[in-house]
């Protein structure tokens, strides 16, 4: 992995991380066509860039957050789930980073998912008299649970932990933006925990250039990050998400004829 690489992948991490589309996913897409060996600090960046990234809510919600305790307690809940079953799987899910067939399949379903699922929630909802839950300080600790639990799924390379995360809330009765923004703060306990986790199991790994690599990426994700943060936002205010569903779907039949093409 060169520095071009590291900053390549940071601007993607940054865009993607908190769109229903997969940061993980792309980042092992881009990889594999940049032609970076999926060797372990490769997989290890992955995930420590997206740190980055999560930094930018930090700096966006940093005062609601310090001044909402109740907030707080509510996202660790949801995390909870997260960290009891990524702890018992994280060198099996470490394994499957890399792998283009998990992150494709991954990638195409979820668009299928993404294009429909507000309907089906909708339907959901009326048949069984859900009440709406429109502010992001209202949603319940039953539905934190709820909601760190789909949040799990996207342990799966590709899935997308927006995207699982948001799909969840929409069957709980929680509205687009609350869905979204306790998604983005939800991001700051499990990443944490998840670059803390691998930097600890690979620390004597890491050479010196690496870790210059490490902290290209990590800057670059978070900058971009800020400014996607912000235009997701002003995109679901007015918009459905059907668009991400489409561009999932498209880009996974396009990599599926790539893989084709370059097998042939």
């Amino acid at each position: 992995m060169t520095i071009l690489h590291s900053i390549i992948l940071g601007i993607v991490e940054g865009i993607t991380e908190f769109l229903p589309i997969s940061s993980t996913g792309h980042m092992v897409l881009v990889s594999n066509l940049l032609g970076i060996s999926e060797e372990s600090f490769t997989k290890s960046f992955e995930i420590i860039i997206q740190l980055g990234a999560i930094l930018a809510v930090v700096v966006l919600y940093f005062n609601r957050l310090i001044k909402n305790s109740h907030l707080i307690f509510k996202l660790i809940v949801a995390f909870l789930p997260t960290a009891i079953i990524g702890l018992g799987i994280y060198k099996y899910v470490k394994e499957l980073l890399g792998s283009v067939y998990v992150v494709t399949a991954a990638l195409f379903v979820g668009g299928i998912i993404l294009m429909y699922f507000e309907q089906w929630a909708a339907d959901y909802i009326k048949k069984r008299n859900i009440p709406i839950t429109e502010d992001v300080n209202n949603v319940s600790v039953k539905q934190s649970i709820y909601i760190g639990l789909f949040q799990s799924i996207a342990m799966i390379p590709g899935v997308s932990r927006s995207g699982a995360t948001i799909v969840g809330g929409a069957f709980l009765g929680i509205s687009r933006k609350a869905i979204v923004e306790f998604s983005f703060l939800l991001a700051i306990p499990t990443m944490c925990a998840a670059t803390f986790l691998d930097i600890y199991k690979n620390r004597a790994g890491f050479s010196y250039d690496q870790f210059n690599l490490l902290a290209i990426g990590f800057i670059v994700s978070f900058v971009v990050a800020l400014l996607a943060v912000k235009s997701f936002l002003k995109y679901i205010e007015k918009n459905s998400f059907k668009a991400f569903g489409i561009y999932r779907i498209c880009l996974a039949l396009v990599y599926i004829v790539y893989i084709f093409s370059v097998v042939r």
